[in-house]
């Protein structure tokens, strides 16, 4: 009996003992055991018969040859997000980037298709095809040119530089003629064959608006500038019927345009509301697109389009509607005009365009005859465009990137 009793005391205690070892283990395995690590599948290797090219895998559907979109796929699949459109058609927009190099003063070569430019890098001058494929227009270096004015056939340009110092580039015949230092703002007359300009003297009564030949020579005074000549402004008019513009305050939001011509004719007076004008002619020189701000506008610029030929100046005067400047506008045709408008614009952009510096623009359509407006282009980027160029025969717009320097491209149609 007292064996039985032992033996019981000992299986009692083994039992115990037993039952602590599991309970512990199951509180270990439900709180404390790490799971264990994924299985990572290797990834099979392509076996290669003898002459080298991979034996094919098993497969897990089929695949679309490269660059076609395999069927079944959602359109939305089968191309990059936000790629835009190629071409414009009103939304998100593709854009080719044509030079690699900041850039000055684009211009539409005289074929109406390729561009020519100033390469601020290495200061020559190039052409630029609409692919991107630049060649030399002139192995010349023209080192820090500041400012450029083409001569209409482009193949002359006047060149400025920092310290005042002026010239005329005949590219076709590789010449150059210096010009005075005190004279500013040239245009070019239609034909090419004179030059418009304001000679500044340091004496205010030796300040002229003045003519020259493409030479820069025979120049001929057309009108006493004075204290006047920031308000004063070179434009020979396409039609040949002015050659400047002089703005005069009536009140803070009102001014009147003068239109000069160089026989001293008294044309009419175009009123305008604002100020901080800015212009472009139309191609025929029959109409004024241009530019000002006021206080109904928050000091943001407005746009502004009337007649300004002959006894018709000022007359159909219509705001456009459109919040930019007429600098980042390009006539296309005598019906058609372009121009690049900012997403949004902070109060007193007109008188600080800076403000807009880093803007985002989108391209719109402007139609002449009715000031309809419409949205042709997202650029499928955050541009600040300017020196904006259409082709000929209106397929492509070219812009310069106003904080890179760089040539860009838009297809129109």
């Amino acid at each position: 009996m007292d064996f039985l009793r032992e033996y019981k005391k000992i299986f009692i205690a083994s039992g115990f003992i037993l039952i602590v070892f599991i309970l512990g283990y199951l509180l270990y395995a439900l709180f404390f055991k790490p799971s264990p690590a994924p299985v990572i599948m290797e990834k099979p290797q392509a076996t290669s018969t003898p002459g080298g090219l991979p034996v094919a895998q098993p497969g897990t559907g089929q695949t679309a040859p490269a660059g076609q979109p395999a069927e079944g796929l959602p359109k939305e699949a089968e191309k990059p997000l936000n790629q835009g459109s190629a071409v414009a058609l009103g939304g998100l927009t593709q854009t080719a980037e044509l030079s690699q190099a900041p850039s000055l003063a684009a211009t539409l070569s005289a074929d109406g298709n390729d561009l020519q430019y100033y390469n601020k890098q290495d200061g020559k001058f190039y052409r630029l095809t609409k692919d991107g494929q630049a060649s030399l227009l002139s192995d010349t270096v023209f080192h820090e040119v500041e400012k450029i004015t083409w001569s209409p056939d482009k193949n002359k340009a006047i060149l400025e530089y920092p310290d005042q110092g002026k010239i005329i580039y005949d590219f076709k015949n590789k010449k150059q003629v210096s010009l005075p230092k005190h004279w500013q703002d040239f245009n070019f007359s239609p034909d090419g064959s004179k030059i418009v300009l304001k000679s500044l003297a340091n004496d205010p009564a030796n300040r002229w608006l003045a003519i020259t030949d493409a030479e820069g020579a025979a120049a001929k005074r057309v009108a006493a500038l004075g204290d006047k000549n920031d308000t004063v402004y070179p434009s020979w008019s396409p039609n040949n019927q002015t050659v400047a513009k002089f703005t005069e305050g009536i009140s803070y939001d009102q001014q009147r345009v003068f239109f000069i011509g160089l026989n001293n004719e008294n044309f009419k007076a175009l009123i305008i509301d604002g100020r901080g004008f800015k212009s472009k002619w139309a191609p025929k020189g029959d109409l004024l697109l241009y530019s000002v701000y006021s206080s109904s506008s928050n000091l943001k610029p407005e746009l502004w389009l009337a007649n300004a030929q002959g006894e018709n100046i000022g007359a159909g005067r219509n705001k456009l509607e459109v919040q930019t400047w007429a600098d980042k506008c390009v006539f296309a045709a005598a019906t058609e005009i372009y121009c690049a408008v900012p997403e949004s614009l902070e109060e007193g952009a007109g008188l600080f365009p800076d403000l807009a510096k880093n803007t985002k623009d989108n391209l719109y359509k402007i139609d002449t005859r009715t000031g309809l407006k419409k949205l042709i282009a997202i650029p499928d980027h955050g541009f600040t465009m300017s020196d904006l160029i259409v082709s000929a025969d209106g397929s492509y717009l070219y812009f310069t990137d106003a904080n890179t320097g760089k040539i860009n491209k838009i297809k129109l149609k």
